[in-house]
């Protein structure tokens, strides 16, 4: 999943961001709230996380609520909370947030709601007919088990590291689908600005070698001077 958060220099934002990374989500971060408007315009996510610690900014984050909103392009909203009451978390939902936790809250509890309101966006989409496809819910195509960090198709697993991950996750949300080379880069090496492209390949490489023994029908083939795309079927 790829997820903006935005979030004050802070222990506990500092925990959260790192509990997000370790479960394999591609993470782009903001130290305040304007900053992350103009980042939730540039690319498309799929979740925006929102920590705001103090209570006397709860009024500010209920107006930009709304601009993430218009920003951020169908992205599920999660706000984060310090001390709160439910009629701060209220204010903040009937703002336009999916969901709203104050501490203490369940790390647990809040990555299961991200992964939910994900699928329910799928679903939307889905039946609209508008936007990308759902990998994670098409019969007949690859999808990805957060939980177990496998990639899964008719029937069969195959484990991959968090770096294979986050690049079949790239490039199985459009599939038979030319993804470029800098989009990967960004999704799956999300902490570093500067990727030798010979990283790209090796990683490439041990996807293919993982796919080839157990699900030789999902191939990663190579867009010339592009990038790389998978593809079902023999």
């Amino acid at each position: 999943m790829r997820v903006l958060f935005v979030g004050p220099s802070h222990p506990e934002a500092a925990w959260l961001f790192k509990a997000l990374q370790e479960s394999a989500h591609s993470l782009q971060r903001a130290d305040d709230l304007r900053d992350g408007v103009f980042l939730a315009a540039q690319e498309p996510f799929d979740a925006i996380v929102l920590m705001v610690l103090e209570v006397g900014f709860y009024s500010a984050l209920l107006e930009f609520v709304v601009k993430f909103a218009l920003a951020g392009s169908g992205a599920a909203i999660v706000a984060v909370l310090g001390a709160a009451t439910a009629q701060d978390r209220t204010k903040v939902l009937r703002a336009g947030a999916d969901a709203c936790f104050c501490q203490p809250y369940s790390f647990i509890e809040m990555h299961e709601r991200m992964q939910a309101l994900q699928r329910i966006g799928m679903g939307r989409a889905a039946v609209g007919g508008s936007g990308p496809s759902s990998v994670f819910s098409a019969v007949d195509e690859p999808s990805l088990d957060t939980a177990t960090r496998e990639l899964v198709f008719g029937g069969r697993r195959v484990g991959v590291t968090r770096r294979e991950f986050l690049l079949l996750e790239c490039l199985i949300k459009q599939v038979n689908a030319p993804v470029a080379r800098d989009q990967l880069i960004r999704y799956a090496w999300p902490e570093k600005e500067d990727v030798d492209p010979s990283s790209v390949n090796l990683v490439v490489s041990r996807l293919r070698r993982k796919l080839l023994g157990d699900l030789p029908e999902v191939r990663i083939e190579t867009v010339s001077r592009f990038g790389y795309q998978v593809s079902v079927g023999f």
